[in-house]
């Protein structure tokens, strides 16, 4: 099955509130569409995961993240801008995302995908993703295609057929920046 072939069997799933198994720019990882509730409860619930622990999306660029978040901290434009590796930032005040996504403090993961089939996959769809590693909670996260369980292959409902494509088997570095311009790194 080729690239484009799959990003439309994902695409059909995730507008049909399924979820989806893909490759990321970092790891493999769950996927649904971050405005759709039951979706989101699904990979809660697959994942054995408290509803209190936020999950990451995934964006293209600024101008979809824009519309995901009012309030972009100038700081996260030049992190952006600077990193060579993937960086996901925890923002404020998301908008326009299911609100069981959105932590306790309301605040939400985004990281902007640059390359590979998780940033086609967005682009295409033109919306946000979630985008949460596919293990069950406590368990290590899976380093390829091959390492991930069965109860996550059969709980996902489109698994894409790229075992080969590469991703980096390392999560991202995920940094919060507070109000007052603080960067603090959550992950390196």
């Amino acid at each position: 099955m080729d690239y484009s072939q799959e990003i439309k069997n994902c695409i059909k799933t995730l507008k049909q509130s399924g979820t989806i198994l893909y490759p990321t720019d970092t790891v493999w990882g769950i996927g649904c569409d971050a405005a759709d509730y039951g979706a989101i409860k699904k990979i809660y619930e697959l994942k054995k995961r408290e509803e209190n622990k936020a999950m990451i999306c995934l964006v293209t660029d600024f101008k979809m993240l824009e519309y995901y978040v009012e309030n972009i901290p100038e700081a996260a434009y030049q992190i952006m801008k600077y990193t060579n590796k993937p960086t996901t930032i925890i923002y404020d005040n998301p908008i326009r995302v299911s609100e069981n996504l959105v932590g306790e403090d309301n605040t939400l993961a985004i990281r902007v995908v640059r390359k590979g089939f998780a940033h086609e996959l967005v682009k295409r769809y033109g919306r946000c993703i979630v985008s949460t590693s596919a293990n069950i909670s406590g368990e290590p996260t899976p380093n390829s295609r091959k390492d991930i369980s069965s109860e996550i292959l059969k709980g996902v409902d489109y698994v894409v057929n790229l075992q080969n494509e590469k991703s980096s088997s390392t999560p991202s570095t995920i940094i919060r920046l507070g109000n007052d311009g603080e960067v603090k790194v959550i992950r390196k």
